[in-house]
């Protein structure tokens, strides 16, 4: 019976599909837990063949060929360390989200995930089949408690472990980043030791994943609840973690490195440069193309890209029209000249001509209107296409989540893109993380220090400029007002007299919800991009296109010959 284990987490960034290359990374990741005197290598969860998988584990071909990989890396175990691995696994039928001990030489054990979620991003009673109660795996004299992701977060899973003589909980994870879910990540493991008196090894990867991101903090709870060990946010890491029985025959880990974790606007902005980084250069684009306004989103967008890719890989182009302001035409010169990039300018002017003479006979004796506008939209978006087109660079989109809530964005024209790193990203936290990114540079951003977004650009009232002295606030109520009230709406489905409760205007709160449903077809259509909130457009909000549900609620109280207001209109 062995008194001490050396366990090191892997925190790796596989990539979903990739079963010779995520295995060669575990490889590496084993090799370099033997120079670290591991007895034990725990990888995260699915990471043979990239998570999440989605429906390629619907494939047999791809299930056998994780399988075979499997059974081949675990050949090379006749010496050196253990390795747990994540991988889809066939058996008598049924599909398993699995764990695989490889030992001696061969798979030594299995444990298949008990509680599998449906949920949010999650589908995955779609696809798998949920396991039995997990019981311990023995290895070198240590009962392990082996739990896959989910299993952490409710009891049972825990509660079984301890049961069957578990001495200590090793969880494998992909669990995606959320602004504020650490705490609520941290305090589920502490129950689980709270309720168990075992000690708790966390694993998670760092990836992006298109629309999801994981950040890592994989982390060691002893039996007292103390952390004792926290990896960093954000990177791969290789890292050794100490275990030992004591007197009391029971298992501790030892004090090990602290890395603080990023927290609040800097987690959120590495969130968006991972995500960038790794759908870029897992999809093998050259680079990107952003259509530089002299705005907030598109200077942020710039700056984003700038510290994901580095500023040879990302190309800036200023599309003025006659109604692009002096004011917008220096500053997108001075974002791009703070970032190091080249600027080049293609005006649209021509193809507002060209669409007005080639229009006018069908338009004859109608006055100018929206229309004229999106096609200004769309101008821009053709041109960006084209240069993506001729020379394979991805178009980011700029819109935020307060546009693309209320559909204040024209489809086929600044919706245009292969990637939008703001689209779970409310206006107002746009603001906040420029200012922020002026202050600060983390580690790993390949972009400059200092100030990269000009002062006008945040302090200036937002514009589409698509008509003379336009506003943003001349169609959506004031930023401050409408991402109060979507915060509401979209992330916690709040009734509308709930929210008037809050102070916000009653006829506001129902304009905002009537182009919030309004603007459903518009966000089917739109690019993915990076989840950063609990409730991202998509897969974690389902919402019909044909929707002719209103909250009713109370009969409003008006005052007599009080007009109600008319709901804000949307840029189709």
């Amino acid at each position: 019976m062995t008194d001490h284990l050396t366990i090191a987490i892997a925190q790796l960034n596989p990539t979903v599909g990739d079963i010779a290359g995520n295995i060669a990374r575990l490889r590496r990741a084993r090799a370099e837990g033997g120079r670290l005197g591991a007895d034990l290598v725990v990888a995260p969860e699915l990471c043979v063949a990239g998570y999440p998988p989605e429906d390629l584990v619907l494939k047999p071909a791809f299930v056998a060929a994780c399988q075979a990989a499997v059974r081949a890396f675990a050949t090379e175990t006749t010496s050196g360390p253990a390795i747990i691995v994540g991988t889809p696994w066939q058996q008598d039928g049924k599909r398993y989200n699995a764990a695989a001990l490889l030992d001696g030489g061969k798979v030594a054990a299995l444990r298949f995930k008990y509680d599998l979620p449906n949920y949010g991003v999650f589908d995955e009673k779609r696809v798998f089949t949920s396991g039995p109660a997990p019981g311990p795996i023995a290895f070198r004299g240590v009962r392990l408690g082996l739990m896959i992701c989910e299993d952490m977060w409710t009891p049972d899973a825990t509660e079984a472990l301890q049961e069957s003589g578990a001495e200590l909980l090793l969880v494998v994870n992909g669990s995606p980043f959320e602004s504020n879910k650490r705490d609520e990540r941290l305090s589920l493991a502490v129950a689980r030791v709270q309720e168990s008196g075992l000690p708790l090894l966390y694993v998670n990867q760092i990836c992006g994943q298109d629309e999801l991101v994981f950040e890592g903090g994989s982390f060691a709870i002893d039996a007292g609840c103390h952390l004792r060990v926290q990896a960093p946010d954000w990177r791969e890491v290789v890292l050794a973690t100490e275990w030992r029985r004591t007197a009391d025959d029971l298992w501790t880990v030892e004090p090990g490195p602290m890395t603080p974790p990023s927290e609040g606007l800097e987690a959120v902005y590495q969130a968006m440069v991972l995500g960038l980084r790794d759908y870029v250069g897992k999809n093998r684009f050259p680079g990107v193309v952003i259509g530089l306004s002299g705005g907030i989103d598109s200077a942020l967008t710039a700056a984003v890209a700038v510290d994901a890719l580095g500023r040879d890989r990302v190309h800036c182009v200023m599309m003025p029209s006659p109604y692009t302001s002096r004011d917008s035409l220096e500053d997108a010169a001075e974002a791009a000249s703070l970032l190091g990039v080249e600027l080049s300018s293609i005006g649209i002017e021509p193809a507002m001509k060209a669409f007005a003479a080639m229009l006018a006979p069908s338009f004859d004796g109608r006055p100018p209107d929206i229309t004229e506008e999106n096609i200004q939209s769309r101008a821009r978006g053709l041109t960006l296409m084209a240069l993506s087109n001729k020379f394979g660079w991805m178009v980011l989109s700029t819109g935020n989540k307060s546009e693309m809530s209320v559909g204040y964005a024209t489809l086929y024209g600044d919706m245009c893109g292969g990637y939008n790193v703001l689209k779970d990203v409310y206006k107002m936290t746009v603001f906040a993380l420029s200012r922020w990114r002026n202050q600060a540079h983390p580690e790993g951003l390949l972009g400059p220090a200092g100030r990269v977004i000009p002062e006008r650009v945040i302090t200036k009232p937002p514009s589409a400029e698509l008509k003379p002295d336009q506003k943003d606030e001349d169609s959506l109520p004031p930023y401050h007002v409408l991402d109060g009230i979507l915060e509401c709406l979209v992330e916690h489905e709040m009734p509308v007299p709930d929210i008037v409760a809050r102070g916000y205007d009653e006829a506001t709160v129902r304009a905002v919800w009537r182009m919030l449903d309004r603007a459903e077809y518009k966000r089917r259509q739109a690019p993915p991009g990076v989840k950063i909130t609990r409730r991202a457009f998509g897969r974690d909000r389902r919402y019909p296109i044909t929707n002719a549900f209103q909250d009713k609620g109370p009969a409003p109280v008006q005052d007599a010959g009080e007009t109600p207001r008319a709901p804000a209109p949307s840029v189709t």
